[in-house]
């Protein structure tokens, strides 16, 4: 059985959708809060390629007995006010994105997509120009969405049908592809696609690592910081880790973050001696990818490194991974091991270049879906030849 759908009336003019998809939060820094959500991430093959018979007794006989108490502590220490840090973040990132098209569209002439994959050192010099969405796209209405948890991509989905969506682009937030990343929000988008009658055109977005507009909010973020308090011995840039045995099984996502960190030096003009890129959140005993963030904090702060900023382009919105596991532990690591001091630089979250960037990507991805659909006259037609609305 399929869900139900929106009502539908004839000669209603069809918009354009676009749904940010993140990775996901619980909904309270509890035991019992994050229990359902590990549950979910866990559960998901493409996070953990383990065959079910050999993780499930793990899963659910020890990981999700013991871990909740212990990662509710962790959120506890970055929980805000108003909530969650990544939810406050993806909300005002699509409130801000929602603003943003919207003025392009009453303002931007209509052009040809840029090249979205020119020199980023000219993108951080900020000499590239805009891109605009085609003349003719209508309306575009933006919903966000987390992979685990709430709101779902079900629920995102939903609402962009419900907003007349015939067209609706996908954006996961994960600047590098991965399977365990970009394709699982994929698969979550087809699922819930399977349990609708009425589908709307998908296009999505794979990935924006090598992106100028990104990579030069990246920068402007690194140099606003550095103006404000002088510059470090050592950029670190710490990426989320995946097992290693996804590089040999073909996943592209340590290149493409080693991509991502270079383009980021070269625009910084750093020397190959003044930035690491490593790789965080290491989970099981398997190897991951190398070098591991903790271990390179460790053995910096052992040579007496004199001052370490740690920066994860790898993530468009601050969340536990990157307030508790980097800006936490990586200066307790750091400093334990005998540095000097460590400063942790924010995710781009609500800058208005990386909004800037995100609109950029967005309307480069939704060129030629032109035209908003019926016009009046379609609903009369349909109505004379029996149509009840």
């Amino acid at each position: 059985m399929y869900l139900p759908e929106p009502p539908h009336h004839h000669g209603t003019p069809g918009r354009i959708g676009v749904l940010l998809i993140n990775l996901g939060t619980p909904e309270a820094p509890t035991a019992a809060a994050v229990k359902p959500y590990l549950r979910e991430f866990l559960s998901d093959p493409r996070v953990v390629e383990v065959p079910r018979a050999l993780w499930w007794p793990i899963l659910h006989g020890f990981i999700l007995t013991t871990r909740p108490g212990k990662s509710a502590e962790k959120y506890g220490l970055i929980w805000t006010a108003e909530g969650s840090p990544l939810l406050l973040h993806a909300q005002r990132q699509a409130k801000l994105l929602q603003g943003y098209l919207g003025e392009m569209l009453r303002s931007s002439p209509p052009s040809a997509p840029p090249d979205s994959r020119s020199d980023a050192a000219t993108a951080a010099r900020g000499e590239r120009e805009p891109s605009t969405v085609p003349d003719g796209t209508g309306s575009v209405l933006i919903e966000f969405a987390m992979r685990y948890g709430n709101p779902s991509i079900a629920a995102g989905l939903d609402k962009l049908k419900r907003g007349h969506c015939d067209r609706i682009l996908i954006v996961p937030l994960y600047p590098q592809y991965a399977a365990s990343s970009t394709a699982s929000a994929f698969d979550g988008v087809f699922a819930a696609l399977k349990e609708m009658r009425n589908v709307p055109e998908i296009r999505t977005v794979r990935s924006f690592h090598d992106h100028p507009a990104y990579i030069g909010a990246l920068a402007a973020s690194v140099r606003e910081d550095w103006q404000r308090n002088g510059r470090p011995d050592v950029l670190l840039m710490s990426f989320h880790g995946v097992p290693r045995k996804s590089l040999d099984q073909g996943d592209p996502y340590h290149c493409e973050c080693q991509n991502t960190g270079r383009l980021l030096a070269e625009a910084l003009q750093l020397e190959p001696q003044q930035y690491r890129i490593t790789f965080q959140s290491r989970f099981g005993r398997a190897e991951w990818l190398k070098p591991y963030t903790a271990a390179t904090l460790h053995e910096l702060g052992r040579q007496g490194v004199k001052r370490v900023d740690a920066i994860c382009p790898g993530f468009v919105g601050d969340c536990l991974e990157t307030l508790e596991e980097i800006a936490m532990e990586g200066k307790a690591a750091f400093l334990g091991a005998g540095g000097g001091s460590y400063r942790y630089i924010p995710c781009l979250n609500e800058r208005p270049d990386w909004i800037e960037a995100l609109r950029a990507i967005v309307a480069e991805h939704l060129h030629g879906w032109t035209g908003a659909g019926p016009d009046a006259s379609s609903r009369g037609r349909a109505l004379a030849m029996g149509a009840k609305d």
